[in-house]
């Protein structure tokens, strides 16, 4: 994957792709990792004597990380607009590890006690404000280097790397837990997992140092004048277009977090064992590094808006038939066909969510406006998705309560989709939204 370089087109290289791309796979291989080990982090750092008590505590921790994205889509996909995308990506990354760094060395409740919650609290609400400001920057970056006609291509290893992430994540885990044994795993050996994940940050920070900028110094002097400028810009000029993205990434952001959700749904309400559970991820992994890729190729070539509306309306269709054969026949088979054909389906339509959106935007709000709605459509749905789903099973009993919430948000993510225009071929330095 190189292009020429051009004024409009700095080289990219696989390099070039693998260092913006990074922070959106830690991202991902934190989140896979979270929602993997709910269940130790909140025997770690929330113990009861009720199971269900200490994951539900987990899982709320969990979603205080969504807590800080919308401040940090708002100030950090701000800066990008007004000082480049390049310094922004490296303050994301810098503040990953940071958050990474403190879960994975907080010591255990029974250890420090409510100090113990205090800290990974902190470090939670850190990699919160980091990945909130991430996906804008990246992804504007990735589309203004790429070749005109591969843009959904190259914007789809966005996605891709997060398939990357959780297979990664599934298969080490796998492999940890088959050689260390499941106590020692939910002891300590999710610590592991997550300072695997921190060893990849310098090797990102130096890379993504050398990157040649793509945000276009001066365009627009009024735009970049404050942050304040640029959101208020973004609110008049593109209103519509910002509540129904909202809409539609609020969908795919719920099926994400149903599917990382998949390994505690398969041994907490299946009752499968934790050895079938651990390789969910690997399922989960294999759908979303082949599907985006060939999302952003159908995109490319039949343009945004199909990939955007079919994929979401098959699991309209498919959800319930799907979670319904697996609670009727929870086996390691079933657990593994349902989570890759449902991936599989959110991953195509991801790929054309991750590259219409900026492509609507003119270049002096394009960071910012990406930041902003996927900031606070996953800090209220991806932080909230689990802890929903696993409370409706706990109330009302019933195991396809996933994939009724699923449904619900992806009638609203097609309708969204398809009052959206196309903005394939569209000019990037367009002053218009599409």
């Amino acid at each position: 994957m190189t292009a020429t370089t051009t004024p409009d087109h700095p080289a990219l290289n696989r390099k070039a792709v693998g260092a913006v791309v990074l922070g959106n796979a830690l991202e991902f291989y934190d989140f896979t990792l979270y929602a993997f080990f709910a269940v130790p982090i909140g025997a770690a750092f929330f113990p009861s004597d009720n199971a269900t008590d200490s994951l539900l505590a987990s899982l709320a921790l969990f979603g205080m990380g969504y807590v800080m994205r919308p401040i940090g889509g708002i100030v950090i996909g701000a800066f990008a607009d007004r000082a480049g995308r390049k310094p922004a990506m490296l303050i994301t990354i810098a503040l990953m590890a940071v958050g990474m760094l403190m879960l994975a060395l907080a010591p255990s409740y029974a250890t420090l006690g409510g100090w113990a919650q205090v800290i990974v609290i902190v470090g939670r609400l850190i990699q919160g404000l980091a990945l909130g400001g991430e996906v804008g920057p990246s992804t504007a970056y990735l589309l203004e280097a790429a070749p005109p006609r591969h843009r959904g291509f190259v914007a789809s290893w966005q996605i891709a790397s997060q398939g990357c992430a959780a297979l990664f994540a599934g298969i080490v885990a796998t492999g940890l837990t088959i050689v260390l044994g499941e106590a020692a795993m939910a002891d300590w050996g999710w610590r592991v997992m997550f300072l695997l994940g921190i060893g990849v940050v310098p090797v990102g920070l130096v890379i993504r140092s050398h990157l040649p900028e793509t945000a276009g110094e001066g365009e627009d002097p009024a735009a970049a004048a404050s942050t304040g400028a640029v959101v208020v810009r973004l609110l008049r000029e593109h209103g519509r277009l910002l509540l129904l993205t909202f809409v539609v990434i609020a969908a795919s952001t719920v099926s994400n977090a149903i599917g990382t959700n998949m390994p505690v749904y398969a041994h907490a309400t299946l009752g499968l064992t934790e050895t079938v559970s651990t390789a969910v991820p690997i399922a989960l992994g294999l759908a979303s590094v082949v599907f985006p890729l060939l999302g952003g190729w159908l995109a490319d070539r039949f343009g945004r808006r199909p990939v955007l509306v079919w994929p979401r309306a098959a699991i309209v269709v498919l959800a319930v038939p799907a979670f319904w054969w697996l609670a009727q026949a929870p086996t390691a088979a079933s657990v593994y066909a349902v989570t890759l054909l449902m991936s599989a389906l959110s991953s195509i339509n991801a790929a054309a969510i991750i590259v219409a959106i900026p492509e609507s935007l003119p270049r002096a709000v394009r960071s910012a406006g990406l930041s902003i709605v996927y900031a606070f459509s996953v800090s209220i749905f991806g932080g909230s998705t689990n802890y929903v789903v696993n409370k409706l099973i706990a109330i009302t009993g019933d195991r396809l309560a996933p994939a009724y919430y699923l449904v619900a948000f992806s009638v609203l993510g097609t309708i969204a989709a398809w009052m959206m225009h196309e903005t394939r071929g569209r000019d990037l330095d367009a002053d218009t939204e599409a």
